[in-house]
């Protein structure tokens, strides 16, 4: 059996056509979503039959500046989710070259091509110079390789002049406050996407931020037009991006869930080979083998039919989960 479950994560509909329904139910390890999901999430019902005011726009927004550390040179939007955001950019300049450092998350390469941009995939920091965007995501999806905020400035050096981007989608920065960009998004071409979904495991409540330059994010803003995103998702993500205690708790959550994990991995035969907090990225020499066995356990991870040695997982959760993982990765070897 093969699998074609290598364009994204979550698709547990294909992953159910391919396997069958698992009558233990999914365990979900495709995404790197914070499994720990922020819990406060209820929200007034009026929410749902009004539109957004522009007061609650303006909370969000004063809590996600907080949260990522937006300069006050800089201007910071909020979108229905990062991808959104992806999307849109791409529209905002005329064709020209973009340089996509890679192997990383595909929608960047094929977002800035359905644009018309002639755009090369490298491995090397040094050909994103040369180009007249720059797409990094950092960290990586899925190895989870970062660059040094003085590095991503290197590349950008000469934007403001030259008319030239860099694009920083930080959607797994979360994890590592320390090597975010975001605080130098006041220099003209440094253009950041966040993801609000997987941090605090929320996906499906479709929130993302973009911060940059006044003019850039102005221009965006009118492209995206208004009521972007839903009251509920304001209110849950005010909320969530004001809430320090769960936050810190949370980074130390996932540190040792991570450590937990990766015993497992090592445990069962695995080579760990790059990742972050939030997923481990792993080499196996029976990996596709490994990915039709787990399916057919009810356990879904993430393939790449490029480097079909390679797997990514996603934090189990809770140790009732662990234990299902390590008890199916026991049995494959025996």
């Amino acid at each position: 059996m093969t699998t074609d479950l290598t364009y994204h994560g979550g698709n547990l509909a294909a992953a159910e056509a391919l396997f069958g329904k698992p009558a233990a139910g999914w365990l979900d390890l495709s995404t790197g979503i914070n499994p720990f999901a922020y819990p406060n999430v209820d929200v007034d019902p009026a929410l749902l039959h009004r539109l957004p005011t522009e007061r609650e726009v303006d909370q969000l927004l004063l809590a996600a500046s907080g949260y990522y550390g937006v300069p006050d040179e800089a201007h910071i939007l909020a979108v229905a989710g990062s991808q959104a955001a992806l999307q849109w950019l791409p529209r905002l300049r005329e064709p020209g070259k973009v340089a996509v450092l890679s192997p990383t998350y595909s929608e960047h390469a094929r977002t800035w091509r359905d644009a018309d941009h002639s755009v090369e995939e490298t491995g090397d920091p040094e050909n994103l110079r040369e180009a007249d965007v720059a797409v990094i995501c950092n960290p990586n999806n899925p190895d989870g390789k970062s660059l040094s905020p003085d590095e991503v400035l290197a590349i950008a050096e000469g934007c403001t002049d030259s008319g030239r981007w860099v694009v920083v989608d930080e959607a797994f920065a979360d994890t590592m406050p320390g090597n975010s960009t975001v605080p130098h998004t006041g220099r003209e071409g440094i253009i950041i996407t966040r993801s609000f979904g997987k941090f605090f495991g929320l996906a499906g409540v479709r929130l993302g931020f973009v911060i940059g330059s006044h003019g850039l994010i102005d221009r965006l803003a009118e492209a995206v037009g208004p009521w972007a995103v839903g009251g509920a998702a304001l209110e849950i993500g005010t909320r969530a991006l004001s809430d320090k205690d769960w936050i810190t708790e949370t980074l130390a959550h996932l540190a040792a869930a991570r450590a937990s994990l990766d015993a497992v991995l090592r445990q069962s035969g695995f080579e760990i080979v790059g990742g972050t907090d939030l997923f481990r990225l792993v080499q196996h020499n029976e990996a596709q083998a490994l990915v039709n066995y787990l399916g057919e356990c009810g356990i879904l991870v993430r393939p790449f039919a490029d480097t079909p040695q390679l797997l990514r997982f996603g934090l189990p959760g809770n140790k009732e989960n662990l234990a299902r993982l390590k008890i199916a990765l026991g049995d494959f070897s025996d």
